[in-house]
């Protein structure tokens, strides 16, 4: 997971394009926009972490940095 891709997925991508570009993902198609990550399952989670903060950011109110907060915080809890 590279913070900086996710910002300039939220900063660059609609929340559409983001949803379409997981679908293409997880039907092992070439996404419509640029996703960088090594493989198809980081390209995934960048996408992944992008949908979250934007949906975070729009429902709660709340700037980038906390919604990534937010997002980093659920992952490190799902992992430990």
């Amino acid at each position: 997971m590279k913070i900086p891709v996710i910002k300039k997925l939220v900063e660059s991508a609609s929340l559409e394009d983001l949803r379409a570009a997981e679908e293409a993902l997880l039907e092992e198609l070439q996404p419509a926009i640029e996703i960088q990550g090594d493989d198809e399952g980081e390209q995934l989670t960048h996408v992944f972490a992008a949908i979250f903060i934007l949906e975070k950011m729009e429902s709660s109110e709340v700037d980038f940095k906390t919604a990534l907060r937010e997002y980093t915080q659920k992952v490190r809890t799902s992992i430990s």
